[in-house]
Formats: C-alpha cells, structure tokens, sequence
C-alpha cells in the first residue's frame, strides 16, 4: 500500500463510520486498581526533562514527529488495536529520554521505531506480522531480522523490563462510568470510546502532552469526548468529586484539557459527527495526522509558560547507507 493509496483511503486514523465494537478483545480492562495504576504510572514515562529538551531544541522534535507519524501508519495499515500504537510511542519516547542516537543518520531512529513498533505488537496483538512487513511506506533502509531483534533487547533493557505500560486506556473505562454518574449521557457507546481513542492517540503528535500524565490523559479526553457527544459539560471545581483518587490534579486535568480542545478538537472533529462551525474531519489517516500535527510542528500562539517549537521539517536528502552491516538501503545496497 503506498502513500498515495493512504492518501485516498476513505477511512480515520481509527474509526470508520461504523466504528468497531470496543470489547474485551479490542480494548481490554485493565486487572490493575485505580490506585495501583496512579502509583506505577510515574515508572513507565520519559525522564522529567524530557519535553524541556524539545523546547530548547537539543532534540529534534521534527525527527521524532517522522517516527510518531510512521508508527501510526502502520498502525493503521494493519487495524492495530489502539494501545499497540501508544505502547509504540512511548517505548520509543522512554527511550530517547535516556539515549542520544547519533545525529544526520536517518538510520537509527527508523531501527529504533520498528524495534518499539515490533515490541508493542508481539505484547499486544494476536497476529503479528513478519517483521520484513512491519517495515512498510517506502523506509529508507530495510533492517535484518536479526539487527531488529537486537534493537528490540536494547530498547528493553534500558526500559528495564518494563513494558507493561500505564497508558491511558487503562483508567478510561473507569473515568467514562464515573461521569455517567454524573450525569453524561451515551457515554457506554462505540462512538464515545472510539472518539477518546482518537483524542490520545492524536496527543502524540503534540510534544506538549508529553508533560502529562497518562490518567490526565485520560480524565481530559473522556471530558473532552463528554463535551463534544455526550452532552455534558462541568467546572474544574467538580474534578475531584468527579475524580476522587486525582483530587490534587484538578488544575493539571483542566490543562490537559485545554490543549485538547485547542489542538485536537477543530483539527480533528470526532468521525460520522456534524457540528456547526467545525470544518468536515480529514477524510484520510494521513489528514488526520496532519491535522493532529499542528501542536508539535507548527509555530503556533503558545501558553505563556511555554516557548515556541519548531516549524522545521527534515530536509530531504539523497539516501545515507549507515556504515555497518546493520541494515540494507532500499536500493539494494548491503
């Protein structure tokens, strides 16, 4: 399937317009508690400067938007199931907190994305595809089974075995119950789950939600998803009645919850919905990701606490063969 082909895909990064069934098999819940889950999630992040050095442009954010945006195609190529692509995402994001790969080499950053992409789908999806098919829209360089095998040890050990991740999926279930109770309507629907699926998903397109919390995720996108299709709205006020065991995160919900609706809710409108004043949703999972881009890769108007990101894209250049035998360039070289 080429890039062409994605392009005039009529489908979502997610859903269709008969968005799948959420059960046990596609969204499962999580065995763990709610406080279980608050205390472990602080171990399965990126390290604390992490979003910083994107700010100050010590890391690319252009290089890792390349990889964010490759993983999700292939998430979507194959109908991954929504926590395979987060897992992916923040193997990878972990991982570059703590390692500098070498700069003006595209090949260590496509290595380190298959390795994540191919980690998170043998923990997570029944059918996992060879590892020669994982590597699809035209990459720069085509890695050996045993090279990626590698990688894949590498990338886990310095997570230390931790791979089991807290990801926002885990509180959503219990987060949608909880304002159902107060009193939001269709929130046990296919179409509210699907949309709070897009909403994280579209997050890791915007380096600013790498500063949050994957409960805060959570807590934001359900009450974004509840604003938008539910019916219902509240006051930051209400947060820790609505959220007991997050009562002291009230002003980093309402945050979260705002770059949401700035970011991710014009320029992605929930699929098969028509509102008034909100332009038609992207109609490709490759507009879908350009629309969700606009956070990380544009020189927008930002929080006054925050400084600009860089507009920069890669430049594009002839194909780099790494000087090792790891990989093999798409023309053929060894």
């Amino acid at each position: 399937m080429s890039d062409s082909d994605l392009s005039s895909s009529s489908t979502t990064l997610l859903c269709p317009e008969d968005p799948p069934s959420w059960d046990a098999g596609t969204w499962p819940p999580s065995d763990r508690s709610i406080p279980s889950l608050l205390d472990s999630e602080p171990h399965h992040m990126p390290q604390s400067d992490y979003l910083h050095r994107f700010h100050d442009r010590s890391l690319d954010v252009a290089s890792r938007q390349d990889a964010v945006n490759w993983i999700l195609k292939v998430h979507e190529h194959y109908r991954f199931r929504p926590v395979t692509a987060y897992l992916s995402v923040n193997y990878l994001d972990r991982f570059l907190s703590s390692h500098s790969l070498p700069r003006g080499y595209g090949w260590p950053l496509q290595l380190l994305s298959v390795a994540c992409l191919s980690v998170a789908v043998k923990l997570e999806e029944t059918e996992v595809p060879l590892l020669l098919d994982l590597q699809l829209f035209e990459p720069q360089f085509m890695f050996e089974n045993r090279t990626i095998g590698r990688m894949e040890v590498m990338v886990m050990a310095s997570l230390k075995w931790r791979m089991r991740s807290v990801t926002p999926f885990d509180f959503v279930d219990y987060f949608a119950e909880r304002i159902e109770s107060f009193g939001a309507r269709n929130v046990s629907s296919d179409r509210f789950f699907c949309r709070v699926s897009e909403l994280i998903l579209s997050t890791h397109r915007v380096i600013d939600f790498l500063g949050f919390r994957s409960s805060t995720m959570a807590a934001a996108a359900v009450l974004c998803t509840a604003r938008e299709i539910a019916d219902f709205s509240t006051t930051v006020e209400l947060y820790p009645a609505i959220f007991p065991e997050m009562a002291s995160h009230e002003e980093k919900i309402w945050r979260c919850q705002q770059l949401m609706e700035e970011y991710m809710i014009d320029a992605c409108p929930p699929s098969g919905l028509a509102k008034d004043g909100l332009e038609p949703a992207p109609q490709s999972p490759s507009g879908v990701l350009d629309a969700a881009a606009c956070g990380s890769c544009g020189m927008q108007q930002k929080p006054a606490s925050q400084e600009p990101e860089s507009s920069q894209s890669e430049p594009s250049s002839k194909r780099h063969k790494p000087n090792s035998s790891t990989c093999t360039d798409t023309n053929g070289a060894r």
